[in-house]
């Protein structure tokens, strides 16, 4: 039994270690439009809940609403994602540095990596875009296998 355990703990190393291997990393996740995992999940639930802002978060949702632009100062495209969590959360996506998503419709799913700003109806996310002076990280948005930053 005892020359039985090292092989059974070699074999349990590698498929533990091709699993983590096989984990996509947020750049493979930005270019696949893979589900997100449950830590990224959570921490919009965390900030939600810790009422946190400026908080960097990911995620996927399905448009449950489509809302008028918001058009005082900087341009926003702005939308309500419905998330598996049940939360919702309001995405304000800057169209005068980002393109315009002119396809999203209600019921579509959309995925997203930005800036969330607590509020006591779910939380905006915003900086879903490349910052133009490099001193901000990137955000997406990723609808129907397009990159919108």
């Amino acid at each position: 039994m005892r020359k039985l355990l090292l092989p059974l703990a070699i074999v349990a190393a590698v498929f533990l270690y091709q699993r983590w291997e096989a984990t996509p990393s947020r750049t493979e996740f930005q270019e696949t439009g893979a589900a997100v995992s449950t830590a990224e999940a959570d921490a919009i639930a965390e900030a939600f809940e810790g009422q946190q802002s400026g908080v960097e978060v990911s995620g996927t949702g399905t448009v449950s609403r489509i809302l008028g632009d918001d058009v005082e100062g900087d341009r926003h495209q702005r939308f309500i994602l419905a998330l598996d969590s049940g939360h919702t959360l309001l995405i304000a996506h800057n169209i005068d540095v980002a393109p315009r998503i002119d396809s999203l419709a209600v019921g579509d799913e959309v995925a997203f990596h930005g800036v969330y700003e607590w509020n006591d109806r779910g939380g905006v996310v915003h900086w879903t875009h490349h910052d133009p002076q490099g001193q901000h990280e990137a955000g997406w948005i990723r609808h129907r296998g397009q990159a919108y930053q």
